[in-house]
């Protein structure tokens, strides 16, 4: 019998980021670790993902607001697999949700000090199911949305347009929005009530066939706000985040910042939160 492949306890960097190339072993060792609790008395030891990729350096746009939450993490697998974050969820400022980069296992308190079978792994944190962990990464890349929707200056939303990799396109209004399942969600002191923006797209709309994990939505406002939300984020399956296109808040309509305005609970910041919703574009990921 052949002696199973040995790979190697690396990924490449890539994309928007600094210090691109290889990441060894020894640098993620040498990076804070954190543990992910797996069951019982089993756990995960690694370097936080967003650890790593602040490590190197993530490049933002000065001159475009809030850049950072218009960019999106792709991880490729070994075996050509691809799962996306948003950076925003990945950000201890927004999401907070960093994902780890596991390079030992704990059990009982007892440490590996090499991978195991699964060799390097990233996994991503808070999941309700391992669809986004990813087994001996080979890529992961830093890249701003493909989204060409341009600024509308003055201009207030009375519809949003949803398209890209979705079966059925389209437009929709007040009217249209509240023919769908209503969703109730209290952000703070306030309480909106809209649609969820994973019915919308997966039930309503039907996402484009492939692998949805590898996918992202980016919500555009009039004035030129964008943010990312991946699937895998919404999914849930997945990340399970009740993420919302609302059009009342505390009991009255959203009319002054456009009818309608994406709404993301869970983040530590409103940054996600986009006023004049007028796009919704969903893509599948390029490295």
């Amino acid at each position: 019998m052949q002696p199973a492949l040995q790979r190697p306890a690396q990924f490449i960097l890539g994309g928007d980021l600094d210090r691109t190339g290889p990441v060894t072993l020894s640098e993620l060792r040498a990076l804070p670790a954190s543990r992910q609790a797996m069951g019982g008395a089993r756990a995960q030891v690694g370097a936080s993902l967003w650890s790593v990729l602040e490590h190197a350096g993530i490049q933002v746009d000065a001159s475009r607001r809030n850049d950072l939450l218009n960019r999106y993490v792709l991880v490729t697998g070994s075996d050509g697999r691809k799962v996306v974050f948003s950076l925003a969820e990945l950000s201890p400022h927004f999401g907070n949700r960093q994902g780890l980069v596991a390079y030992a296992e704990s059990v009982d308190g007892a440490l590996s000090q090499q991978p195991g079978p699964a060799g390097l792994q990233i996994l991503a944190s808070g999941d309700v199911q391992g669809g986004r962990h990813v087994a001996w990464p080979a890529r992961v890349d830093v890249r701003s949305s493909a989204s060409t929707v341009p600024e509308q200056g003055d201009v207030v939303s009375n519809a949003v347009r949803v398209s890209g990799a979705v079966r059925r396109p389209g437009t929709f209004d007040l009217a249209a929005l509240k023919a769908l399942p209503a969703v109730t969600r209290t952000v703070g002191a306030d309480t909106y009530v809209g649609a969820s923006l994973w019915h919308l797209l997966n039930t309503t709309l039907g996402l484009a066939a492939g692998q949805p994990l590898g996918m992202y939505v980016v919500a555009s406002g009039s004035d030129g706000q964008k943010a990312v939300v991946s699937i895998g984020e919404i999914d849930p399956a997945a990340g399970n985040q009740p993420i919302l296109v609302a059009y009342q808040v505390n009991g009255v309509p959203i009319d002054v910042d456009g009818f309608a305005r994406l709404v993301v609970p869970n983040d530590a910041r409103k940054s996600r939160h986009v006023s004049s919703l007028m796009a919704l574009e969903v893509f599948v990921a390029r490295p």
